[in-house]
């Protein structure tokens, strides 16, 4: 796929779902599509119905991420670690209620 088609499915706007790579249109991001396909195992059939894209959209984002594997894998892994740190700090509302319900 050539830089000028995939410039059609994927754009980056400083100030615009963090300057992250999203699909032309959708504050759906390139990462967000990897996510749903490679680790949730959606096809790019589902991601589409269930999303609003068009398969051309889908196989930008995937195409778009083949090209840029390690920075796409990189910003995953940094907000996975954000995600539990906060975790961690951040204790669950509902979890401490049933451990208080329980007497612990």
């Amino acid at each position: 796929m050539s830089d000028r088609i995939l410039e059609r499915h994927i754009e980056i706007t400083p100030g615009v779902a963090g300057g992250k790579p999203c699909i032309v249109g959708h504050r759906i991001k390139v990462r967000d599509v990897v996510i749903w396909h490679e680790r949730m195992g959606k096809s790019p059939d589902e991601i589409s119905a269930e999303y609003d894209l068009t398969l051309a959209e889908v196989y930008g984002a995937l195409t778009y991420y083949f090209d840029h594997r390690e920075e796409i894998d990189r910003d995953i892994h940094e907000s996975d670690a954000f995600i539990q740190a906060l975790r961690v700090e951040t204790p669950s509302i509902l979890s401490e209620r049933l451990k208080a319900g329980r007497g612990e």
